[in-house]
């Protein structure tokens, strides 16, 4: 097995785990907003974390599988010619960026005030959002 497969076979990998922890992350952020009167509690802390890491985690790996593609031969005028080719190699890199940035300015927020405001709630639903977007759900899940 060659070093891409092992690549794409682990982001595949964290692909689930990312679905299962950005739920969990709204989950706990709808409820800390509604549920709690915005008081943070451990449960937020550590959801908004591993929801972090695994963003971060996921998005080195596909940078590095996003280099592998375009050394071996990959032209940017061909993929931005192609719709699928256009979402895989730049909205679907572009949209986990910038999800990435909004979550760890949402951990730093989480981490630093002991209430949630009403900012944080949007900023944390537009990175799912935004992961929702640029998820392959058809490639993941079958058409």
């Amino acid at each position: 097995m060659d070093f891409y497969k092992i690549l794409l076979n682990a982001h595949k990998g964290f692909g689930y785990l990312e679905l299962l922890l950005v739920s969990l992350f709204i989950i706990a952020l709808l409820a800390t907003m509604f549920g709690f009167s915005g008081k943070v509690n451990k449960f937020l802390k550590k959801t908004t974390l591993f929801t972090m890491i695994f963003f971060h985690v996921q998005f080195l790996i596909g940078i590095i599988m996003l280099v592998i593609n375009f050394t071996k031969g990959l032209d940017m005028g061909s993929v931005m010619k192609n719709a699928d080719l256009r979402f895989q190699y730049v909205e679907h890199p572009f949209s986990m960026l910038i999800a990435a940035v909004l979550m760890t300015i949402i951990n730093k927020k989480v981490k630093s005030n002991d209430t949630i405001s009403l900012g944080i709630v949007i900023m944390g639903l537009i990175a799912a959002g935004l992961f929702a977007f640029a998820f392959p759900w058809t490639r993941v899940f079958g058409a």
